[in-house]
């Protein structure tokens, strides 16, 4: 890898972006990785050599340069597993290990290339004090939302050390001391023991409360998908407890493509077809993330209760190298049963242009952050399903919002039923309840798609780096 910085526009950044291996982190990376890129900015995306040829790198700017890593083979890690879709969650830590030993690689194109910014994820804890070593300015993006981070820690130290008072799954079921204003984001019992494992090592060595504390202590500042129109006093709270600017870069609303329904989309063309037979505001759009292996029951239980529901649905099931659902799986006569008002689909699906047709009505999500924003991009209330990690606290922001429903589980185990999951669908997309789910969606939509707001975000973002990169940086050149 040449140095290139002696040919280089002294007004132009050259910024490297480092995503954790989940596509749920890699995505949005590269969205922001386009945002610079448009401002006349270079931009390093770094990833596995598989990740980067997964991408859909189309439409990118030829100031995107993707950048290839060779990821470490490691024990128990299954072969050609580059991604969180690749392993069954509970071998995620191996991926840890391996990510670990990209180190190397990064740190060599990082003294070669001498970007201005280096952008990173939680995982990358060794990487910000290479980053300091070199003269380049550290930044942690934060494609969840501030209430996430601010409810693991109330500081880099104490992340890093291990110092929190709670120690038990119940303690993470009210809301942390440190949130000084009243809130009802919490974690229910099935999802606190994620919470309770999270100080605690793993096959990599350390935990994910060390990597997300080590990072913040080293980082120059925080950007993140947020903004002040939506929930502001998490952004201050995040402020006080790790001491570093905060700069919120917005909701990033998805661009709908344009050219999207010529001949050459077949997958749409399809899709639209159907879409287009259905009555306006009743389809449900099902789609559970990437990251999310659903066990048998839980695929049997979902499956006839969108059957129980009446109602039409477009369902997104794919099926990952992990080993998640698919559609062998689902109760015997299923598909027959439902052909003539459900989709069931198995590969890749245009989720921004379905979320855009007028036939959908309803939103059945896992509560990613990312989905939650392209679904209130839409104006589409929510049937919130969480599984994991911060999707329970977003699930619980989202009800406080009254912009759709939780289906209701058991507290212990987090099993549910056809029957609560055909209620909860009834009651968001016909029943008059719904209405105010809709009313609600629709008014923050106002926000979450306001495309000229975000773009504020963007332009004051890109003028952070442009005014903050390091002087030991500029020197560099």
């Amino acid at each position: 890898m040449a140095s290139t910085q002696s040919l280089k526009d002294p007004k132009q950044l050259h910024v490297a972006m480092f995503p954790w291996l989940a596509f749920g982190h890699i995505l949005p990376f590269l969205e922001l990785s386009k945002f610079i890129a448009q401002k006349g900015h270079k931009v390093s995306f770094l990833s596995t050599t598989r990740n980067i040829r997964r991408l859909p790198s189309s439409h990118l700017s030829p100031l995107v340069n993707l950048v290839e890593l060779t990821l470490p083979c490691v024990q128990d890690l299954p072969q050609n597993a580059e991604a969180t879709m690749d392993v069954h969650t509970d071998d995620v830590h191996y991926l840890k290990k391996a990510f670990d030993g990209l180190q190397p690689g990064v740190a060599q194109f990082l003294e070669e290339e001498s970007p201005d910014w280096i952008i990173y994820d939680f995982a990358s804890f060794w990487l910000p004090a290479v980053a300091t070593g070199l003269g380049i300015s550290r930044a942690f993006f934060l494609m969840v939302n501030a209430w996430f981070v601010a409810f693991m820690g109330s500081s880099p130290e104490d992340l890093i050390n291990g110092f929190d008072y709670r120690t038990k799954v119940e303690d993470f079921m009210t809301p942390p001391k440190w949130v000084p204003f009243p809130t009802k984001i919490c974690y229910r019992k099935h999802e606190a023991n994620w919470m309770v494992g999270n100080v605690s090592v793993n096959a990599s060595g350390v935990s994910d409360a060390y990597r997300s504390g080590m990072t913040i202590k080293g980082s120059d500042c925080i950007f993140i998908r947020h903004c002040y129109e939506f929930e502001p006093q998490w952004l201050t709270l995040l402020e006080e407890l790790h001491h570093l600017p905060v700069v919120p870069v917005g909701l990033m609303p998805p661009e709908t493509p344009t050219n999207v329904g010529d001949e050459k989309d077949d997958a749409w063309i399809t899709v639209k077809k159907w879409l287009d037979c259905q009555q306006k505001g009743h389809v449900v759009y099902v789609a559970l993330g990437s990251e999310i292996t659903v066990s048998k029951t839980e695929l049997g239980e979902l499956a006839l209760g969108l059957e129980l529901s009446g109602l039409p649905f477009f369902w997104t099931l794919r099926k990952t190298a992990a080993g998640s659902a698919n559609s062998t799986e689902l109760p015997d006569t299923f598909s027959e049963r439902t052909r003539n008002r459900g989709v069931v689909w198995t590969s890749w699906v245009p989720q921004l242009q379905i979320l855009s047709h007028e036939s959908v009505g309803g939103f059945l999500t896992h509560c990613g952050w990312g989905s939650i924003c392209e679904g209130l991009t839409f104006g589409h209330p929510l049937i919130m399903l969480p599984f994991l990690v911060d999707q329970g606290l977003n699930a619980r922001a989202m009800v406080d919002k009254q912009v759709g429903i939780e289906i209701p589980r058991n507290e212990e185990d987090g099993s549910f039923t056809k029957e609560s999951v055909a209620g909860s669908l009834r009651s968001v997309i016909v029943d008059d309840e719904g209405k105010i789910y809709k009313a609600n969606a629709m008014e923050l939509s106002r926000v979450f798609g306001n495309t000229k707001l975000q773009k504020k975000y963007i332009d004051n973002f890109t003028e952070y780096l442009e005014k903050k990169r390091c002087v030991a940086a500029v020197d560099h050149i």
